[in-house]
């Protein structure tokens, strides 16, 4: 689709981040805790070491979203500075939505690519995920840009039965 925007995540874009959330999980699961700390506070949960949420706009409608999550310790155990990142080691893909208007139209690969790309300018050796095995068309695009199932790890999501790596 050439008429969608790919765009950095901007505080008045907020409330889209939230809605677009909300919209998806709310239809296949509950909404967590962890979930509303994320979407209500993206700047404290989300944004922090350089972490990035884009949006993918059709004409003014912010119709998709993705976030992208520093989980990654520094590596040598030296603090994060904001530096240009030798010391990022992964990040979380994370809050991948797309509103029901605009799916099936590749607008979550493009988001998706972006936020890969993302990481791979911040030079970020590993970009995870979890999701659920009944969202079928996403665990088949997550495959179809790189990722591969690993084994599981706690999570705080009781919606997580999969977890999907990509090494950068």
């Amino acid at each position: 689709m050439n008429d969608v925007s790919i765009l950095p995540y901007s505080p008045n874009y907020q409330p889209d981040f939230k809605r677009l959330n909300i919209e998806w999980i709310s239809r296949y699961f509950a909404v967590e805790p962890h979930d509303l700390e994320q979407l209500d506070h993206p700047e404290v949960h989300v944004l922090p070491r350089n972490g990035q949420i884009f949006f993918a706009k059709i004409g003014e409608e912010v119709v998709g979203c993705v976030a992208m999550v520093n989980t990654g310790m520094p590596d040598h155990g030296m603090p994060d500075h904001g530096m240009p990142e030798q010391n990022v080691s992964e990040f979380e893909l994370a809050k991948m939505a797309v509103s029901p208007i605009a799916q099936g139209k590749g607008i979550g690969k493009k988001l998706c690519l972006a936020a890969i790309d993302y990481a791979r300018q911040l030079g970020v050796k590993k970009v995870w995920l979890e999701s659920n095995r009944v969202l079928t068309p996403a665990l088949t695009m997550y495959a179809s840009v790189g990722f591969r199932e690993v084994p599981s790890i706690p999570t705080p999501y009781a919606r997580a039965d999969i977890r999907m790596e990509m090494v950068l």
